[in-house]
């Protein structure tokens, strides 16, 4: 009897795609710091403005972070129903009264 594999392990990121996406935040980052601490205005508007980039970022890192950990659940709970599907299978015999 051969098994196979049901489930793919979740593919590690290459250092190229780590490194560009890093770099594409950074850039977006300072690209919009460096535009709000030149925006032509006064300091009160470039606070706000500032809190707002940080809020922002933060919550977007929050949210990717939630709908990671509930991806990661459902497969987590697809898998716990698949072995006990197997088990409850394998204990089954149907020549057994």
């Amino acid at each position: 009897m051969t098994t196979t594999k049901k489930f793919n392990a979740p593919t590690s990121h290459t250092t190229a795609w780590v490194a560009q996406t890093w770099l594409s935040f950074i850039i977006a980052i300072s690209a919009t710091a460096i535009g709000i601490v030149y925006l032509p205005t006064d300091v009160w508007l470039k606070g706000y403005l500032g809190m707002g980039l940080l809020f922002s970022v933060g919550s977007t890192v929050s949210l990717s972070k939630t709908v990671r950990d509930q991806e990661e659940a459902k497969r987590m709970l697809s898998r716990i129903d698949e072995a006990k599907l197997e088990r409850l299978l394998a204990e089954y015999d149907p020549f057994k009264q």
